[in-house]
């Protein structure tokens, strides 16, 4: 039996502004608060400028809030960037990296991943790394190869179960409305728990959770989030709209 807490995390992607976000955010901690003892974590990771907005709003529920990327330099010109120390200072406790639409849209590396990850790391912030094929890796049958090879190269220096939670994202299914077999996710997450244990350990690969993202929605969460080696969720859309977002959450419990 497993003793890790399923993680629900909502990426808002580039949506929101100042009232959406005030009233998504209270909506979702009130849902919290009125639920008392939950069985999972809730984490919002919304745009850099509703942060504070969304901290507020969360106060005192338990709700954590993330950042959807930071740099790996504490300061400096950066124009247009925002460091791991900022996001701390506004009450953000992790952080996205590594997702497929960063590494597709602003060409990161899995060396640029790690690096961001360790800057993370320094900054006391949980880091929620990514990984995933995208479809023509897929239809090569290079699942598997990939992802190990991501986890290889972006996991950071002094990674463990508390500091870093890993999110696989299989690219043709974000935001497609298409998903894997209740089977494909179960190989590849054992798959990414093999390689974590290679490059940390047994002890740390067992306690570090693995979340699964790719247009999860309350249809399709239970299924999922029942297998043995997922964790959790990181919800693109879904996270949306409280409703869906937790209907999620409470297929994990």
């Amino acid at each position: 039996m497993t003793t890790r807490r399923p993680l629900i995390a909502g990426n808002w992607k580039m949506n929101g502004l100042k009232a959406d976000a005030q009233a998504l955010s209270r909506d979702l901690a009130q849902r919290v608060n009125k639920a008392g003892g939950i069985g999972f974590d809730m984490l919002i990771c919304p745009p850099f400028t509703v942060i504070s907005t969304v901290v507020g709003a969360v106060a005192g529920s338990g709700v954590a809030v993330g950042g959807q990327d930071c740099h790996v330099a504490e300061k400096g010109a950066h124009t247009g960037d925002i460091s791991p120390v900022m996001l701390a200072d506004q009450g953000c406790q992790f952080v996205i990296l590594g997702h497929s639409e960063r590494r597709a849209d602003h060409g990161e590396t899995d060396a640029v991943v790690k690096a961001k990850a360790e800057a993370a790391l320094a900054a006391d912030l949980v880091a929620v790394v990514c990984v995933g094929e995208t479809e023509s890796q897929k239809d090569a049958g290079q699942t598997i190869d990939v992802v190990a090879s991501q986890i290889a190269g972006s996991m950071p220096e002094g990674a463990d179960a508390a500091k870093v939670v890993v999110a696989y994202e299989p690219v043709w299914a974000i935001g497609t409305g298409r998903t894997p077999t209740v089977d494909d996710v179960a190989k590849v997450h054992a798959a990414i728990r093999d390689e974590i244990a290679k490059a940390l350990g047994n002890d740390v690969a067992a306690a570090m959770r693995i979340l699964y993202g790719g247009s999860v929605k309350p249809s399709n969460a239970k299924d999922l989030l029942g297998l043995d080696h997922v964790d959790g969720a990181l919800v693109g859309g879904a996270s949306l709209k409280a409703e869906d977002f937790w209907a999620i959450a409470e297929a994990s419990a």
